[in-house]
């Protein structure tokens, strides 16, 4: 059962990176390179402003509607990813044993706790797509942002070491 589980939230993660990669497209202009990320990463008003500006409706393409659907679409992938990488780490944790499988228990949880600043951040970012943000709400959205992005890596990095050494043992088996 735990491995369906881990094949369905894998699935579900692979399909929001698709989904949000195509809605994040428009987003990417000159003033904001990497879409989405150049808000998540704005820790104060002067550059939330410059991504805000960026975005602005020009009559053709109303980047703030679509950077407020893309994070939306976000509180679907943070569920998905938040879940695989806990089911994944805690699973390889407890093949493993040891050191690697008690650096994969905290591990596990770190990635829960990525979800629930995914959670903090979105809000963030939609107070201030919706004209509420302030310099406390962009440093509070991308210190989140910051925490977030390392804990899901280092989980990334723990399935996917956990992946191979596992595949190892089978096939030295």
């Amino acid at each position: 059962m735990k491995k369906y589980a881990i094949i369905f939230f894998l699935l579900g993660s692979l399909v929001m990176v698709y989904v949000m990669a195509t809605t994040d497209a428009t987003l990417k202009t000159p003033a904001t390179p990497h879409g989405i990320l150049d808000l998540e990463f704005a820790y104060n008003t002067t550059k939330a402003t410059v991504v805000m500006d960026a975005w602005a409706p020009n009559g053709v393409v109303d980047n703030i509607a679509a950077a407020k659907f893309n994070t939306w679409l976000d509180y679907i992938f943070l569920f998905f990813y938040s879940i695989f990488l806990f089911l994944a780490s805690k699973e390889i944790a407890r093949s493993f044993g040891g050191v690697f499988g008690r650096v994969g228990k905290l591990i596990a949880r770190g990635s829960l706790v990525a979800g629930f600043l995914d959670v903090i951040e979105n809000s963030g970012m939609l107070l201030t797509l919706s004209a509420h943000g302030s310099g406390t709400i962009a440093f509070c959205t991308s210190f989140c942002s910051i925490i977030k992005w390392a804990l899901a890596l280092l989980a990334v990095l723990y399935v996917m070491m956990g992946a191979v050494g596992l595949l190892r043992a089978r096939l030295i088996k």
